[in-house]
């Protein structure tokens, strides 16, 4: 169970990484489409794509946790 544990937090971190990469990419898009495409949403709008990304986040460390309590 710890080999688990240990891959979930893993997981978590990864995730983490790859949400920073999208939102930051989603972030620049929409601050260029603002400035020079006449878009109307306000750049934060891009962090919407950051909500299912945290619940996977969470729902690792849940299982982390879960499984290292497992293991005791």
């Amino acid at each position: 169970m710890r080999k688990f544990s240990k891959m979930f937090v893993l997981l978590a971190v990864l995730i983490t990484v790859v949400m920073c990469a999208i939102v930051g990419v989603n972030y620049g898009k929409m601050v260029w489409g603002i400035e020079n495409a006449g878009y109307s949403a306000p750049s934060v709008v891009s962090f919407i794509w950051a909500i299912p990304f945290v619940i996977a986040i969470v729902a690792c460390l849940v299982f982390s946790v879960f499984m290292r309590k497992k293991d005791k």
